[in-house]
C-alpha cells in the first residue's frame, strides 16, 4: 500500500496579492489596494494544498530558502496537511516571490514573479524510494531536471506521472514524453506546438506520450482529448474575486477524481467546479473548498 496518495515535486512561491479599482497604466501611479494578503503559491504545492482539503494524502518536494518566507511556505504546507520531510532547506537563499495586482471588475490579474537566489533542486537530490511511496506523481516543470529524474522514477515503478503544463522550458518535451496526462493552459499548448488551432495542438501533445491530454480555457471550461474522444466541459458562472491558481487546483482536483477512478467526463466537471469555488476568494489558497462544500456545491447524487 503506497504511503501517499499523490507527491508533487515542483515550485512553492510566496504569494503577495492585493485587489485594485483598475489596473494602472504604466507610469508613475499610486493606487490603494482595497485587500491585501500573503499566501503560499506556486503550481505543484498549491494543488497539493487543494488535494488535502479534498481528504487526500500528499507529499511536496521542492526547495526553500531559509529565509522568513520559506520559514512561512513551509509552515502552510505543514499546516494543510501536506508532507514536507523531503524539502531542501537552502541555507542563505531567498524563496521565490510573487507580487500578484488583481482587478476588482474582472478579477483578472497580471503576475510578476522571481525565481531569487534559491539553486535548482537537483536530481541528487530526489530519493528514489520516497518517489515510489506515491500513487501519482505531479510535475509543474518549474524544477526540471530534478521533475525529470522523479518522472523516470515513476514509470519503471507504474505510477502515473501527471504534469501542469503552462511554463515552456528546456527539458520540457522530455518531460511529457515521461507524462501520463498533461493538463495545460491554451497558452501553452498552442504555443508550445506552434498549431494555431487547439484541436491540432492536443492531439499533438497527444503524440509525444500522453495518453490523455487537456487545456484549461478559463471562463469557457475545459477540453479534453483521449483515445481520439473529445470531451469538452463547461465553466460554472461564479461571482469572480481573483483567478489566481484557479489551473493549480483545478489541477488539484483533476487527480482527485482520477483517485476516485471516475470517468473523465465527471473528473472534468468536478476539477471545473472546485477551480470555481476557488475563484470566490483572493489567493490561489483562501478560497480552496472542503470535499463536504463541493458536494453542495455540484449537488451530484453521491
Amino acid at each position: 500500500m503506497s504511503k501517499f496518495d499523490v507527491i508533487g515535486v515542483g515550485l512553492s512561491a510566496m504569494d503577495y496579492l492585493g485587489i485594485v479599482d483598475e489596473y494602472p497604466p504604466p507610469a508613475d501611479v499610486k493606487i490603494c489596494m482595497s485587500e491585501f494578503t500573503k499566501q503560499g503559491g506556486g503550481p505543484v504545492a498549491t494543488a497539493l494544498v487543494a488535494l488535502s482539503r479534498l481528504g487526500i494524502k500528499t507529499a511536496f518536494v521542492g526547495k526553500m530558502g531559509d529565509d522568513e518566507s520559506g520559514v512561512f511556505m513551509l509552515k502552510s504546507l505543514k499546516d494543510e496537511g501536506v508532507d514536507v520531510s523531503h524539502v531542501v532547506i537552502e541555507k542563505g537563499a531567498s524563496s521565490p516571490p510573487a507580487f500578484i495586482v488583481v482587478d476588482r471588475n474582472s478579477g483578472s490579474r497580471n503576475i510578476f514573479w522571481s525565481e531569487s537566489n534559491i539553486s535548482p533542486l537537483q536530481p541528487s537530490e530526489i530519493s528514489h524510494d520516497f518517489i515510489k511511496s506515491c500513487r501519482i506523481l505531479h510535475l509543474d516543470g518549474l524544477q526540471m531536471q530534478a521533475g525529470i529524474e522523479a518522472a523516470k522514477v515513476a514509470r519503471e515503478a507504474g505510477i502515473t506521472v501527471i504534469l501542469d503544463g503552462d511554463t515552456i522550458r528546456p527539458g520540457i518535451d522530455e518531460m511529457i514524453s515521461l507524462t501520463d496526462v498533461i493538463v495545460a493552459s491554451y497558452n501553452f499548448a498552442v504555443n508550445f506546438t506552434g498549431e494555431s488551432s487547439l484541436k491540432e495542438a492536443m492531439i499533438k501533445l497527444n503524440s509525444m506520450g500522453p495518453k490523455t491530454v487537456g487545456v484549461t480555457l478559463g471562463e469557457k471550461g475545459c477540453i479534453f482529448l483521449e483515445n481520439g474522444n473529445e470531451i469538452s466541459i463547461p465553466a460554472f458562472p461564479v461571482e469572480i474575486v481573483d483567478t489566481t491558481g484557479a489551473g493549480d487546483v483545478f489541477h488539484g482536483a483533476f487527480i482527485y477524481g482520477l483517485l476516485q477512478e471516475w470517468p473523465l467526463d465527471k473528473i472534468a466537471e468536478f476539477s471545473n467546479a472546485v477551480s470555481a469555488i476557488k475563484c470566490r476568494k483572493l489567493g490561489g489558497r483562501a478560497g480552496i473548498p472542503s470535499l463536504n462544500e463541493v458536494k453542495i456545491f455540484l449537488g451530484w447524487n453521491w
